[in-house]
């Protein structure tokens, strides 16, 4: 019942953390491991409550926050998320591109074209039918990525007392709180936190999934009228209904004294699956969920530590393909070429993964079905302009993420109110341990962006 953690956790290694990570190793060694760390512990939460939305309630995030908010309200909000999906999917397409110029000489505007291609093979397999085949495809891509990062790590000589050290928190400077705001951007990432919620659903609710999929359906119960109803004075009477045979006045009755009242039970979920089921459900994806986010985030530390052991203080390691260059002078070609293809890898899961989750915003928020494979190829345009024009790669890769952790409040607070709503989870609400150390979390993450835009609009976080 693994899998669809493993299809969220494509975005925690994707070509931004690549980016990020390997600038945080090459110009500060082991200083912000810690980002990592808890960045990589905030997102095991996060993910775990956005699965749980989806499979208790039968409904995504995209739709819940549409059906809570009025129409000017939905745009807005679609807006700046599709403006997070943007920056997520010319990350990943620059990161593939970069890739394939490494690996074989490839020019980058044709590299992004190659990617994009390539992940509109992957999409074509996704709906809710052949979601396993999906699933199975991204996790072989996982391994890939898995691989290359990691092999690196096990030929460079990491001082692992000064890694210990760097999970004490701190900064130097204003430069590192920026570069910490883009690795947490990079880490828990919006699009992967709206997106969970449509595939433990559609994973685990097949069926609801399938009627979801092929109409307007958006996860209001549907349940058959029973004969025996109260019908409401103030309801419209078709005009085929049949007319209910008049009754004879009987005697008012006395007033039956009213017995203690039972509390009222928490609503069932939409999609009618029983409360044992939905526990079984809940902690299987909790161990899913640990699972593959232990190995995204084992991937993302092993960047930074190759970073901090092989490439500290080498000329041009600011940029992915200046990192690659010194990975191969220091570790040999083999490793050097591991590495691309993982980067190789990591670009194309996580850009059909970043198409599939624009494609669940769309529908929940503003109700359009777009085929994906159509948004596939308008959000494949931005990319390529960034590469035709000549924009550094690397810096667009880190810009990106920096603009994605501006997102993750607009997904996080949303999630954390509707999981903790008993209203609508019922016995599966947060208690209030989980509720506190979820808002905690939303806070230091609002804290920190608030930094984050204080010192890039003021220019305070420029590296010296």
């Amino acid at each position: 019942m693994f899998g669809p953690a493993f299809v969220a956790s494509i975005a925690y290694v994707d070509p931004g953390n690549v980016a990020a990570n390997l600038t945080s190793g090459a110009q500060y060694g082991y200083l912000l491991v810690w980002v990592l760390v808890l960045a990589n512990a905030m997102a095991v939460l996060i993910q775990f409550q956005s699965a749980k939305l989806g499979i208790v309630t039968g409904k995504t995030l995209p739709e819940h926050v549409g059906a809570r908010t009025r129409s000017w309200g939905r745009r807005a909000y679609w807006l700046q998320a599709e403006i997070v999906a943007a920056a997520t999917d010319i990350a990943e397409v620059l990161g593939g591109a970069i890739a394939l110029n490494l690996l074989f000489g490839v020019p980058l505007v044709m590299g992004g074209v190659i990617v994009g291609l390539v992940s509109m093979g992957l999409l074509l397999v996704q709906n809710a039918r052949r979601q396993r085949t999906f699933e199975f495809m991204i996790i072989g891509l996982l391994a890939v990525i898995a691989f290359g990062f990691l092999a690196g790590v096990f030929v460079s000589n990491v001082d692992w007392f000064a890694a210990a050290d760097g999970l004490v928190p701190r900064f130097e400077g204003a430069p590192t709180v920026l570069l910490a705001a883009s690795m947490l951007g990079a880490t828990v990432m919006p699009h992967a936190i709206y997106l969970h919620s449509a595939l433990a659903r559609d994973r685990h609710h097949v069926e609801f999934a399938a009627l979801a999929e092929k109409s307007d359906f958006t996860g209001e119960a549907v349940r058959a009228s029973r004969a025996d109803a109260p019908v409401r004075a103030d309801a419209p009477v078709r005009a085929d209904a049949p007319v209910p045979a008049r009754e004879e006045a009987r005697p008012a009755e006395a007033p039956t004294p009213p017995l203690a009242e039972a509390p009222t039970p928490p609503p069932a979920p939409t999609h009618g699956a029983s409360n044992e089921r939905l526990h079984r459900l809940l902690r299987v994806t909790r161990a899913d969920v640990v699972v593959a986010l232990v190995l995204a985030g084992a991937v993302n530390i092993a960047m930074l530590l190759l970073a901090a052991s092989s490439l500290r203080g080498v000329d041009g390691t600011d940029t992915i393909p200046g990192a690659y260059a010194a990975i191969q002078s220091a570790l040999g070609p083999a490793i050097a070429t591991i590495f691309a293809v993982g980067l190789l890898a990591s670009g194309l899961a996580s850009t059909s993964v970043g198409a599939y989750a624009g494609s669940v915003i769309m529908k929940g928020l503003l109700r359009i079905r777009v085929p994906i494979i159509a948004r596939r190829v308008v959000t494949l345009i931005p990319a390529l302009i960034v590469l035709g024009v000549g924009i550094d790669p690397t810096w667009a890769l880190v810009l990106s993420q920096v603009l994605l952790s501006i997102g993750i409040p607009f997904a996080l607070i949303p999630l954390i109110r509707l999981t903790g709503n008993r209203a609508l989870m019922g016995e599966f609400a947060d208690r209030m341990p989980v509720r506190i150390v979820a808002w905690t979390v939303v806070a230091l993450i609002v804290c920190l962006n608030v930094v984050l835009i204080f010192l890039t609009v003021t220019g305070a976080g420029v590296a010296a």
